[in-house]
């Protein structure tokens, strides 16, 4: 991502070449400096990659999280559905314990109206 920012790699430092005036640098304090700088860029880079693994880990593991928040949201709301249906069918076997009970209680007692 930064690769594309930075202008100079460290291999482009370190391959770079001036041209010797008659009172140009000395050689020597250049190519020092030089290699500090290429130490540098090599060590911004190190960082660079590093923290977009990081970064990409931290992605992956948000949306790792936020997949299983989803999944217990909804298994809440499972959960609370099926605990109201539960409720709506415990009234509806009542109900239909209830309709059994008059029928047979009901045919028993109406045969026992018959009889008599």
């Amino acid at each position: 991502m930064y690769q594309n920012k930075i202008k100079l790699m460290p291999q482009d430092i370190l391959e770079k070449s001036f041209k010797i005036d008659t009172r140009g640098y000395r050689l020597k304090e250049v190519d020092q400096f030089l290699d500090d700088i290429i130490g540098d860029y090599e060590q911004f880079l190190d960082i660079i990659n590093s923290l977009e693994k990081e970064k990409a880990d931290l992605l992956a593991e948000i949306m790792q999280l936020k997949q299983e928040l989803r999944n217990s949201q909804l298994s809440v709301e499972v959960a609370s559905s099926s605990k109201s249906h539960g409720e709506v069918n415990n009234i509806d076997i009542m109900r239909r314990l209830s309709q059994l009970e008059k029928m047979v209680y009901g045919t028993r007692d109406n045969q026992s109206n018959q009889e008599n």
